[in-house]
């Protein structure tokens, strides 16, 4: 399956989440690309929508190999153990890149959210976002984060992942939609006809106009 966009994605995921409309639940979106698919599907759903910021560890000498990923609180961690041993990471490279990134998540809510408080996720069902995931690292720990606030559930909705991936999240999330599983998954962006790399200033917008359509 080839998407058109990644807005059209979200009404497209939208279409598979038609039990939570107008539910007491929320949509938050892994910026930046995500966002837009979150946009789609939480407009379609009549949903509040935010975004969930989680950081990619890089490898020491490669900071495009993920192996592993952190959100703000200690219990979203996850990292590859075979890898980081494989490696031969150090617990001190590690805890240094854990702080880096964790004050980048910071720095990153505060600028999408221009002041605005947190939504109060207990006992709410979270609906994450993604336009794409390829080894799901950091969605995987965007659902850890999620499960630190209390929710009733927490739902994972993207486009397009390798299956292998998929069943990955199966392990963490309460439910797992994915509408494109191919085997063969180089990138995110392949499953696309126009994959835009949206900036800071349109994320902003998405939220806002996701909050003004409700």
């Amino acid at each position: 399956m080839i998407f058109k966009d990644q807005i059209s994605a979200g009404e497209l995921l939208a279409k598979e989440l038609e039990k939570y409309k107008n539910k007491k639940a929320i949509v938050l979106a892994v910026p930046r690309g995500g966002v837009a698919s979150g946009f789609g599907l939480a407009k379609k759903l009549n949903l509040p929508l935010d975004v969930i910021v989680t950081r990619k560890i890089g490898a020491p000498d490669n900071p495009e190999l993920a192996i592993g990923s952190i959100g703000e609180t200690k219990g979203s961690l996850w990292l590859n153990k075979e890898l980081i041993t494989q490696l031969g990471v150090s617990d001190e490279y590690l805890q240094s890149e854990i702080k880096i990134q964790k004050l980048e998540i910071k720095r990153r809510e505060k600028v999408y959210r221009q002041g605005r408080e947190p939504f109060d996720l207990k006992n709410k069902i979270v609906i994450l976002v993604d336009d794409g995931i390829a080894t799901g690292a950091t969605m995987i720990t965007a659902v850890r984060e999620v499960k630190n606030m209390e929710p009733e559930r927490v739902v994972v909705a993207i486009p397009v992942a390798p299956p292998e991936t998929v069943e990955e999240l199966k392990k963490e999330a309460d439910e797992v939609v994915c509408l494109s599983q191919p085997k063969l998954f180089f990138a995110v962006g392949q499953w696309y006809q126009n994959f835009k790399q949206y900036s800071d200033e349109e994320v902003i917008k998405f939220i806002k106009d996701a909050q003004a359509t409700i």
